[in-house]
């Protein structure tokens, strides 16, 4: 593999302001909003064995750990969303006693950890230990490295932040979640001006073979610093004001990720609900209102958290605000 380009600033990620946080949240602040963001992404066996674990079932976490195999952008992804319920670390626990030796307890188990500890609900140390236990049960696993990267992502050092990509993309190259997760890092610690994110996610979609959804990471990538710098009051909130995409390395980011769309778009990956609506919002920021008009179709009912939430943004309404403009209603 060869090596990654230079990750991360000297300084802290900025604080007060950790919107990957809010992408596990399951919005319920408009009951009657179609649009609320779901963490699932429309992935039908977990969303059942989601409302299975609440219950208590972790029988049916286990089936779907299972199935899911070695497929590791989907474990990855099924495994934070599992995480995230709030009586996961209940049931994992006893998943856990019912199979001391599970790779799959153990990893969903730490990872309820990690969600806590994000929460100031638990010792990062504990979370840490938890992840680091679970990698050793599962060496070609991702995963555990994978909660390891969200630790370090708020609340480690630059090093340790490193570190934890350098493993999940030594165990899987092309991560969907983790290139997700470096971006955003990367865009709260590198100084104004320097090109280390921009590096970063061209290199990332170049390395990646020509149908990876990382074809889109330097549309987020920008996205993603544009949030920084409006959270910071750097830049106005909303990226048309700022002129955030008409800079022309911007234009050319999101052409070739909308080219990209256009010819290989799937629908088979887990996490392609987040990059059409990386899209969609780049597209309607830029006042590409023909190309994203035809993302908000793809997209149906199934909005994402991040980007409509940035910087500080009710979802749900700067979703359907956007759409509205472009789709008449």
């Amino acid at each position: 593999m060869p090596p990654t380009p230079p990750l991360l600033g000297p300084g802290p990620a900025v604080s007060g302001h950790r919107p990957a946080l809010a992408e596990g949240i399951r919005a319920a602040t408009h009951p009657e909003c179609e649009y609320c963001p779901d963490d699932a992404l429309g992935d039908d066996e977990l969303i059942s064995s989601r409302a299975a674990l609440a219950q208590g079932r972790w029988q049916s976490a286990r089936s779907l750990l299972l199935h899911t195999g070695d497929d590791w952008d989907r474990r990855g992804h099924r495994v934070t969303v599992l995480a995230r319920e709030p009586y996961a670390i209940a049931w994992t626990r006893e998943w856990l006693l019912a199979e001391p030796g599970s790779a799959g307890a153990a990893t969903l188990y730490a990872l309820t950890l990690v969600r806590r500890a994000l929460r100031g609900k638990e010792d990062p140390e504990r979370a840490r230990e938890a992840c680091a236990g679970a990698a050793a049960l599962a060496p070609a696993d991702p995963t555990p490295w994978l909660g390891l990267l969200l630790v370090a992502r708020h609340l480690g050092t630059d090093e340790e932040t490193r570190r934890a990509f350098t493993e999940v993309r030594r165990r899987h190259p092309e991560h969907h979640h983790a290139h997700h997760l470096m971006a955003a890092r990367i865009a709260e610690t590198e100084s104004r001006g320097t090109d280390e994110l921009r590096a970063f996610a061209e290199r990332a979609a170049a390395e990646a073979p020509a149908d990876s959804p990382l074809a889109v990471l330097p549309v987020v990538a920008y996205t993603e610093r544009h949030r920084v710098l409006a959270a910071t009051g750097q830049a106005p909130a909303d990226p048309a004001a700022a002129g955030h995409w008409t800079e022309p390395s911007a234009l050319r980011a999101l052409g070739a990720a909308f080219d990209w769309w256009l010819e290989w778009g799937t629908e088979e990956h887990p996490r392609r609900h987040l990059d059409v609506n990386h899209l969609a919002h780049a597209t309607f920021g830029a006042g590409r209102y023909a190309e994203a008009a035809a993302l908000f179709q793809r997209i149906g009912r199934h909005a994402t958290a991040a980007p409509w939430s940035y910087p500080d943004r009710d979802p749900c309404e700067a979703f359907r605000a956007a759409r509205e403009r472009v789709l008449g209603g």
